[in-house]
């Protein structure tokens, strides 16, 4: 091959690479578009339609927020969110406290205690309980854990003990596997260097593994706590929908998505009592936003 020809097919090689380099350039540009417009598009949407009661239809926002009674059928109507904003804070926390230190636990199981074959099993376990779609784990929760908590416990067994469980086990596999990716990343003379000063393997994992890995645990805990704070179906099934507050954890409850999916079928578009819905979707999304900044902040803080 002369020189020439050597030279013209350089060129071709070059042009086609860039030319390949700006098509992907441009696909990652109209994707990155399309998702910022979709965001914007359901942030403008919801905060208009979640404004318009307390706007056009006169709903008193202090109220709202601050009354626990909740009656839009009423010839008065009420509409107080306060019981479905607690129960979805309280089922969250609650199912968040059971979920983490089992999950964080069965992390630091895997990655430092189980020997390599057994990672090999409890990991693709642990994939696929995060596949199961949220209605199974609310089945299985009416089927089972309702009438055992009714027998007992007590009371009717639909309970904000059995929307706490429910969603400690959903949201189990989440904080785990991220868990265990961010034990997994920490560099290896971490542990050698507490080996060395002489440390045990319990103190190893203690005070210099978990205390390293603390701000992605951190994520999966947040991680976990919204998507449980955004789960409608499992927690409809269980947890009673009722319209009150809960004295007790036992006593049935209900939650934001709980109510929204409830009622908003039942409702005519455009009505006072599906913007309030409308006004309880725009919590959420808040909530949401709340959660994505919490996790950016603590990804900001992560330092291996």
């Amino acid at each position: 091959m002369t020189m020439a020809a050597s030279q013209r097919l350089l060129k071709k090689s070059n042009k086609s690479a860039l030319q390949k380099e700006k098509r992907g350039k441009y696909l990652v540009l109209a994707s990155a578009l399309l998702i910022i417009t979709a965001t914007i598009a359901i942030t403008i949407f919801l905060g208009t339609k979640g404004l318009q009661a307390f706007i056009s239809n006169g709903v008193s926002l202090y109220e709202f927020l601050t009354s626990t009674k909740w009656n839009p059928t009423a010839e008065n109507p009420l509409y107080g969110a306060v019981p479905f904003i607690l129960g979805s804070f309280a089922v969250t926390i609650l199912s968040a406290l059971i979920a983490a230190p089992l999950g964080i636990g069965g992390a630091i199981f895997m990655t430092e205690i189980a020997p390599s074959w057994g990672k090999k099993i409890l990991q693709p376990v642990i994939e696929l309980l995060v596949g199961i779609p949220s209605v199974v784990y609310g089945f299985i929760g009416l089927s089972v854990l309702v009438p055992f908590l009714r027998d007992t416990v007590g009371g009717q067994g639909f309970s904000l003990l059995a929307g706490m469980i429910v969603l400690s086990i959903m949201i189990l596999p989440t904080v785990t596997s991220i868990a265990t990716d961010a034990m997994s990343s920490l560099p290896k003379g971490l542990r050698e260097s507490s080996y060395a000063i002489g440390a045990t393997r319990w103190q190893t994992i203690w005070r210099v593994l978990v205390p390293a890995a603390m701000p992605t645990l951190l994520t999966a805990i947040v991680l976990g706590m919204a998507r449980a704070f955004g789960e409608a179906l499992a927690v409809q099934m269980v947890i009673g929908n009722v319209r009150s507050l809960p004295s007790a954890i036992t006593d049935p409850s209900a939650t934001l998505t709980t109510i929204i999916t409830l009622n908003m079928g039942h409702t005519t578009f455009g009505s006072v009592e599906n913007n309030v819905l409308w006004s309880l979707a725009l919590i959420l999304l808040v909530m949401s936003f709340i959660f994505i900044l919490l996790i950016r902040y603590l990804s900001s803080r992560r330092q291996f």
